[in-house]
């Protein structure tokens, strides 16, 4: 038995080595610098202990407040969106045929797409001159034909959250499929004799019955797009302005651009602290969720 212990620990060494190296080494050794004050225009390795200067200095800076606040608008506007879009297409898809089949197969594909070329074809398709989506939105809605998609701050943040809406929602929407999948005809019936109509069936019996889903996906949702970065590198570059500038991109601003390590390490706790809130609420709903199956 103890030959066999030993094995084990020889067998997964290298995996738990990497892992530390990787992963848990530089959350150690930012975590640590988050303290210090590192400029790397001033010194190659970090100076004094500046205890929670670089955390209180996060909450006055006009461009870190910018950053979450632009990063709150992007959330709500980009997972509001999925979910809406998710439910509409699972219900639609919910009847079978040889269609809805296919659909099934094609909606795997956007999610596919990574992040960053999401952002890049976009850009491209939106481009005012030989832009495909602002060609066919000129035709399709005239009134908007002057619209200047990634130059107003408005737009600009719509246009992010609309790319990753359209890598998200074709997911989403399976993932509500399979819980419409779970739910009794025998149930909805009940309610058409009771008569209900289909809106009412829906709001009243479907809606309840897939709710603990609708906020698992919804948490799930809030976690990936507190997280944004390569949309915003592709797609905007945190413009207009800074009205698109993201937590994420703020961090990689302060850290890779101003090389102020000791605020980049700081910021980037803070945002480890709010994916963890929202991370924690999503595991507890995951758990709930296991224990009343």
């Amino acid at each position: 038995m103890q030959r066999g212990r030993v094995t084990r620990y020889f067998l997964i060494g290298p995996t738990l080595f990497v892992v530390f190296a990787v992963s848990l080494y530089p959350m150690i050794f930012a975590f640590i610098t988050s303290f210090r004050d590192w400029r790397l225009a001033r010194s190659l390795s970090p100076e004094e202990f500046v205890g929670f200067e670089n955390y209180t200095r996060a909450f006055l800076d006009e461009n870190f407040l910018n950053s979450f606040w632009v990063t709150m608008r992007y959330v709500v506007l980009s997972v509001s969106l999925s979910i809406i879009l998710g439910l509409l297409f699972a219900v639609i898809l919910q009847r079978r045929s040889v269609l809805t089949s296919i659909a099934k197969v094609v909606l795997v594909l956007p999610f596919a797409v990574a992040p960053a070329l999401r952002g890049l074809t976009w850009r491209f398709m939106l481009n005012p001159q030989y832009g495909a989506y602002d060609k066919l939105i000129d035709t399709l809605l005239p009134f908007m034909a002057d619209i200047q998609w990634l130059s107003e701050p408005f737009w600009a943040l719509l246009m992010m959250a609309s790319t990753e809406v359209w890598g998200w929602s074709s997911l989403v929407s399976l993932m509500f499929l399979g819980a419409l999948g779970t739910i009794n005809p025998e149930v909805t019936e009940a309610a058409a004799l009771d008569g209900a109509n289909e809106w009412q069936t829906f709001w009243r019996v479907t809606i309840p019955m897939i709710a603990p889903i609708i906020l698992l996906v919804t948490l799930l949702r809030i976690i990936f797009s507190l997280k944004v970065f390569d949309q915003v590198v592709t797609l905007t570059g945190g413009g207009p302005g800074n009205s698109t500038e993201t937590l994420n991109y703020f961090v990689y601003k302060a850290g890779f651009r101003f090389y102020d390590f000791g605020y980049a390490s700081a910021l980037g706790y803070i945002l480890v602290a709010i994916l963890f809130i929202a991370a924690f609420f999503y595991v507890r709903m995951l758990l709930g969720g296991e224990q009343d199956a």
